[in-house]
């Protein structure tokens, strides 16, 4: 029976991976002493941005099989 590398699930909860392959993730620290922000800073963080590419390598080892593009 052939060896299925299994994903990591904590990262695969906190990212959002699109039809083409692209990574969304939330910036970390997002969650904590918001009540100095203004308002359009509070707004800002609120949201998915598309993860930077250095990180798509480090992600497809951890989430194998998900068609992560480069």
């Amino acid at each position: 029976m052939a060896h299925t590398h299994k994903s990591n699930r904590s990262l695969a909860k906190r990212i959002k991976i699109t039809g083409s392959g692209r990574i969304f993730k939330r910036k970390p620290g997002q969650n904590h002493f918001n009540a100095k922000n203004t308002g359009p800073e509070g707004l800002a963080k609120h949201g998915f941005k598309e993860s930077p590419a250095a990180f798509n390598k480090s992600f497809q080892a951890l989430l194998p099989g998900k068609g992560i593009a480069s």
